[in-house]
């Protein structure tokens, strides 16, 4: 995609320079090792640049061309390949999972721990392929081992790599549901669900599906579930905050479980990228389903997925830095800019990833951010982030 002058698209080159100066300024205080940051309006790239190191050790600085871990930015992609069978007459969004994964037909949901065990309720209706995609499916994510559901999936090695989706899929069925479906927004396994789904009415692997009819049409070449031997000299070491302020390295190439393949392989996180891959990605959905003449999607679908579907009660998102925001078919939309209190659009959607990487499209404003670092639990920069982009346009 083409890099011009901001001016050309409504942007203060001055007022865009902030972007570069705090990224620096995060490098130099150690609260980043390096990270890529992209904006495009209209279409058109008007900031595209790196900072610090790829690797610290080996004094490697950080490359535009770089390959980040985008763990929970899997999720929109995810959500794209359902929707694209959706289009395909092959579900409708209120039908039950168990249509077709039986082993949801005897769901229960977990009331409360006694001591005899767990006691369950029945379903009062059906998990459903909409409760997937909306994170309302009553499923969990088993991250709070003080919770007993999470316990269970603990317990039960929900997603262990040496198996595959639908192995994971299947147990995660026989385990109760935190809560009845369609009671409560809960971030969750819902759309490692939906991966397993696409290969049930696919009749294809999920990873061989997302390359066949979206990364490959879209030219995502670096973009997927493991980095070739080839491309490994551009995969970030991974860093996190020391306890005295510093960083350190979690996970270099050489040692992660991205630099080979892998037996299991989730919609909802494991996905590798570049800055502009993803931003292919976001322009397609910028553009209501459409890319340099490939078509992934129609217009109406688009619109249905980046609408908020969820009701008041459910409304705001536990995170402090989702306020304001509803959700649609696998993003965040902003309802309400004041309660947000960031500057932004009615209508923006986005979401990030463990590791703070983040995109974001604004259809009002043609607008298109992506912020990729290779540090983790840096949330603050989200909207630093957001603020230094919009307070560039000035046309």
């Amino acid at each position: 995609m083409d890099m011009i002058r901001p001016e050309e698209v409504g942007f203060s080159p001055t007022r865009l320079s902030r972007i570069g100066k705090a990224m620096q300024n995060y490098v130099d205080q150690k609260r980043f090792s390096g990270v890529v940051t992209l904006v495009a309006r209209r279409g058109r790239i008007v900031h595209f640049e790196s900072f610090g190191m790829m690797d610290i050790e080996t004094n490697k600085p950080m490359q535009l061309d770089t390959i980040f871990r985008i763990y929970s930015m899997t999720k929109p992609i995810t959500s794209v390949a359902v929707m694209m069978l959706y289009e395909e007459g092959r579900f409708q969004l209120n039908d039950p999972v168990s249509r077709f994964i039986p082993e949801f037909k005897h769901a229960k949901v977990f009331v409360r721990m006694t001591e005899s065990g767990p006691e369950l309720a029945d379903l009062e209706r059906d998990v459903t392929i909409w409760h997937l995609l909306t994170h309302t499916s009553g499923l969990s994510y088993g991250s709070d081992p003080d919770l007993p559901v999470d316990a269970m999936y603990q317990e039960a090695q929900v997603f262990r790599p040496d198996e595959t989706l639908g192995e994971g899929v299947r147990k995660l069925a026989k385990l109760p549901l935190a809560h009845q479906p369609d009671s409560i927004w809960q971030y969750s396994y819902s759309t490692d669900v939906l991966a397993y789904l696409v290969e049930v009415l696919s009749g294809m692997p999920f990873d061989a599906f997302l390359k066949q009819r979206i990364l490959e049409p879209l030219g995502m070449d670096d973009t997927g579930f493991y980095v070739p031997e080839e491309r490994i000299d551009r995969f970030a070491t991974l860093y996190g905050p020391t306890e005295k302020g510093g960083l350190e390295a979690l996970e270099t190439p050489a040692t992660s479980e991205y630099s080979r393949p892998r037996r299991l392989v989730q919609g909802g996180t494991g996905l590798v990228s570049t800055t502009i891959d993803y931003m292919r990605f976001s322009q397609m959905l910028l553009n209501r389903g459409e890319l340099d003449g490939t078509r992934l999607l129609g217009r109406k679908t688009v619109e249905l997925m980046t609408t908020n579907h969820m009701p008041s009660e459910l409304l705001p998102l536990s995170w402090d830095v989702l306020q304001g925001f509803g959700f649609g078919l696998g993003f965040g939309v902003l309802m309400n800019v004041p309660q947000s209190k960031c500057i932004g659009s009615e209508g923006t959607f986005l979401w990030g990833g463990r590791f703070t990487t983040l995109f974001w499209v604004d259809p009002r404003e043609e607008l298109i951010g992506l912020l990729m670092p290779s540090t983790s639990n840096m949330a603050f920069a989200f909207l630093d982030f957001i603020v230094l982009t919009y307070q560039a346009i000035v046309g």
